[in-house]
């Protein structure tokens, strides 16, 4: 893969951060079928901890999934697992009904059949930080246990968060939230590189100009740029490069640009403690009041009412890039 594809990879995962996890340990034996509901703003992760299960939605053909393989579900689609597939399953919500970020739970179904054990999570994150190249993930992603075994920080961080002997232990919330941050990365590290040889599913990628201009957004969202100097750093005249970032991306390239410049803006309000007033011109804005009016424009609320809204213990002391 071309090294500006690796750029792109990256830039795509920097900003995801996690809000919140919740995590369960399922012990079940078949018969057995769970229905899980759609997630806004939440990637669902399954790891077979021991023996097997199927995941089925209404669109594409069951996956089946054995000891050490993981799947990950990037937007969180509904979806069911169960001991086989086209079983009719019970709504997650009545056997787990509190499913609240920052808390874990245990489900256990009796059977007499054979026996699957499974990590699973619900991993909240802000919805500032998902791109359109995110969310033009496909619905699920798999790595299986080959693969999560050339992974070994992978490989062990989920034995880690499958073992029950972890829960309760002091800190524990907080260290399960980074835990699986950095599992959620290092899942996803594989699986988009692999994404990214495929031009039919992240075709953005394989595009020079449009893959190029999306790393010059990514990290150079700070500059004065307008869309016919874009289009010219990249090679291409306005009219083509519009038409085709919005066909790759699936959004105009100006809306792209104010999404990152207003994601960073979010996380220097929301993460740092840099001054309200040079948050402008670090995101792009030589005018405070064009910066006030996009950031309400885009949130719903001014700069700093999204940053009294953050608790304060939350913020770092000091700026970190």
């Amino acid at each position: 893969m071309e090294s500006g594809g690796n750029d792109l990879l990256s830039e795509l995962l920097r900003p995801l951060r996690l809000t919140g996890v919740f995590d369960s340990l399922w012990t079940v034996r078949a018969p057995w079928a769970i229905e899980g509901d759609s997630e806004q703003s939440c990637a669902i992760l399954h790891y077979m901890v021991e023996g097997d299960c199927w995941i089925s939605t209404s669109d594409c053909a069951p996956i089946q999934l054995h000891q050490g393989d993981l799947a990950v579900f990037p937007t969180g689609t509904a979806h069911r697992l169960s001991d086989l597939p086209g079983r009719q399953g019970v709504p997650l919500r009545a056997v787990l009904p509190e499913r609240e970020p920052g808390t874990s739970g245990v489900l256990v179904v009796e059977g007499t059949g054979e026996r699957s054990r499974i990590l699973c999570a619900g991993l909240h994150y802000d919805a500032t930080a998902a791109t359109s190249l995110y969310r033009a993930l496909p619905w699920s992603l798999v790595l299986d246990r080959t693969q999560v075994d050339k992974e070994p920080l992978l490989r062990d961080t989920l034995a880690s968060l499958a073992a029950a002997e972890r829960r309760g232990e002091p800190g524990s919330q907080l260290v399960t939230l980074r835990a699986f941050e950095m599992a959620f990365v290092l899942a996803l590290r594989p699986l988009l590189r692999e994404l990214s040889d495929n031009p039919a599913v992240l075709p953005a990628l394989r595009h020079p100009g449009i893959s190029r201009a999306l790393i010059i957004v990514s990290t150079r969202f700070s500059e004065p740029w307008t869309i016919e100097a874009l289009a010219r750093e990249v090679g291409m005249s306005r009219s083509a490069f519009t038409a085709t970032f919005r066909e790759l991306v699936g959004e105009a390239p100006a809306r792209h640009l104010t999404g990152r410049r207003m994601q960073e803006a979010a996380r220097l309000l929301t993460e740092t403690a840099v001054p309200q007033a040079a948050v402008p011109p670090r995101v792009g804005y030589q005018s405070a009041v064009g910066f006030h009016l996009a950031f309400r424009k885009w949130f719903g609320t001014t700069p700093g009412e999204y940053r009294g809204n953050w608790p304060v213990h939350k913020r770092d002391r000091q700026d970190v890039h």
